[in-house]
């Protein structure tokens, strides 16, 4: 009886551990025996998946995936985490033009993606779907079209050139001044941006050739939002920034205080710009920004939607450019004969076109600069301000080789990893060469934009892509014409300089120079 009974107590704890116990093995099983993505030279562990590689390469992402898809028969790489995500990130360009194009429609931005971002960019262009997107789509690709909207952007870089950037430049030729031209170039974008977006300028280059103090209030918080709101993204366990949100705390508590401070400055400027077209409808047509142009608009939306519109340009234009321009300066800076070349060719335009140095140049001339778009698209294709873009899949695939691709994994393409493919650029795909850009004429030849995915592709291609030419065109002839641009090492061994990879491909440390006068160099 005693020996009944002793048996009955061990045996009832078993009974009730048996139930959960087999559902989770059941569980465990099934998801192992589903399809998952597989990666040449990694190892996939049965229960933890690719976590141990992708905790050891987590600081080198950028790199670690680059290498994986160049020793990649197929150009793509798969990785799984269980409680985490599944996906592939592909350099492979069919694969990028049936993501982008042929089957467009089931790679949506995805429920992932979007909540991530939703408290700070709402549903603007950038951080929607379906109608929601397509509506926005057409709104902005219409006005982005426009003659003198193109015309507004011109002028606005023009005056930032003339007022701000070549006065800097000039004192600091004088001095020998050592400056971080990344933060320069970020302080001239986030003013060109803001003036284009809604006709506000933050200054934070200052006129007459000065640094503002610190930067403006909105462009800190935007950064500040920005940086935080893509460390989710980053975050190895996923539900960590939802459990420090509903908390309150850490970076989560930050990013709140950053996010009300954005929201509280767009919307005063969305309301005032409200006001200003009740009360004057001709004053506010003749305004050319593009809040102005929604506003006039019939279909512009309530307040939420036209700051949410706002911020998706904001964000698209704030560090893009100035990210290209940061790579190419480092770039040119050991290649003395693209620069002279550039130098060349700009007093070529001006003397055909007529102005004096020092002018701005206008739309026309900087169209005549095929050399410099080419280099500059060169620098891209090595450095692109966007390394890496994903979407989700909305249902089971095939990709064109037969590879499956599963419901809601992530599925990115990396114009990083795909600007160092020998199966693209060829074997000489390693070296800044601008001259791959350009025809027997010496005219700029573009190349498809599912290799050359720096502007994107398909429905959703840069609508901003002329406006960032004319504003990086712009500094480069300017700043090349008048100046030579050195790096100061910061490395003795000299190397590629360390990247930041957020939502652009920041310089770590930025990038301190010295300018001098082309007559001394």
């Amino acid at each position: 009886m005693d020996l009944h009974c002793c048996s009955s107590s061990q045996l009832i704890p078993f009974l009730l551990l048996l139930p959960p116990v087999l559902y989770i093995s059941y569980h465990v099983a099934r998801n192992l025996a589903k399809k998952k993505p597989a990666t040449h030279g990694v190892k996939a562990h049965p229960l933890v998946g690719y976590l141990p590689a992708f905790l050891k390469n987590r600081d080198r992402f950028l790199d670690w995936s680059t290498e994986l898809i160049v020793g990649s028969p197929e150009l793509r790489m798969g990785f799984w985490i269980p409680g985490m995500n599944t996906g592939i990130i592909t350099g492979n360009p069919a694969d990028v033009e049936h993501i982008l194009r042929a089957n467009f429609a089931n790679y949506p931005k995805g429920e992932r993606s979007i909540s991530m971002l939703v408290d700070f960019l709402g549903h603007g262009l950038f951080n929607s779907d379906g109608e929601q997107w397509l509506w926005q789509r057409k709104n902005a690709s219409t006005e982005f079209s426009t003659r003198s909207l193109r015309g507004f952007v011109v002028d606005a870089v023009q005056s930032e050139v003339r007022d701000r950037l070549l006065p800097l430049l000039r004192r600091a030729a004088g001095s020998g001044v050592v400056l971080d031209m990344e933060d320069v170039l970020e302080r001239f974008a986030f003013d060109t941006i803001c003036m284009v977006s809604f006709g506000h300028d933050p200054c934070c280059l200052a006129d007459g050739g000065a640094l503002a103090e610190g930067k403006s209030d909105f462009m800190r918080a935007f950064g500040e939002a920005q940086e935080l709101a893509v460390g989710r993204f980053l975050d190895p366990v996923g539900a960590s920034w939802k459990i420090k949100k509903w908390l309150n705390v850490g970076t989560e508590r930050r990013l709140k205080k950053a996010i009300a401070d954005v929201h509280g400055f767009a919307m005063e400027i969305v309301r005032a710009r409200r006001s200003q077209a009740m009360t004057s409808a001709k004053e506010n047509r003749n305004r050319d920004d593009v809040l102005s142009r929604f506003v006039a608009s019939e279909e512009h939306g309530d307040d939420e939607t036209l700051r949410d519109m706002v911020l998706s340009f904001l964000i698209a234009g704030r560090e893009t450019t100035s990210s290209a321009l940061t790579w190419f300066f480092w770039l040119v800076s050991s290649r003395p004969d693209v620069a002279a070349r550039i130098a060349e060719e700009v007093r070529s335009v001006r003397a055909s076109v007529g102005t004096a140095p020092g002018e701005p140049f206008g739309f026309d001339a900087l169209r005549e600069m095929h050399y410099l778009h080419a280099a500059l698209t060169e620098s891209m294709r090595l450095y692109p301000p966007v390394p890496i873009d994903s979407q989700s899949c909305a249902a089971d695939d095939t990709l064109p080789d037969g590879t499956h691709v599963g419901a809601g994994w992530s599925v990115t393409y990396s114009a990083y990893a795909m600007g160092r493919l020998e199966a693209i650029w060829g074997e000489d795909c390693a070296e800044f060469r601008p001259e791959r850009w350009l025809g027997k004429d010496g005219e700029f030849r573009p190349e498809s934009p599912f290799r050359y995915t720096v502007f994107h592709a398909g429905p959703r291609t840069c609508l901003g892509k002329e406006m960032a030419y004319v504003q990086m065109k712009s500094i480069v002839a300017s700043m090349l014409e008048e100046f030579a641009v050195d790096v100061v090492q910061k490395n003795p061994a000299g190397g590629v300089p360390e990247h930041v990879l957020s939502v652009t491909l920041k310089m770590k440390g930025g990038l301190p120079v010295q300018i001098r006068r082309r007559m001394e160099a």
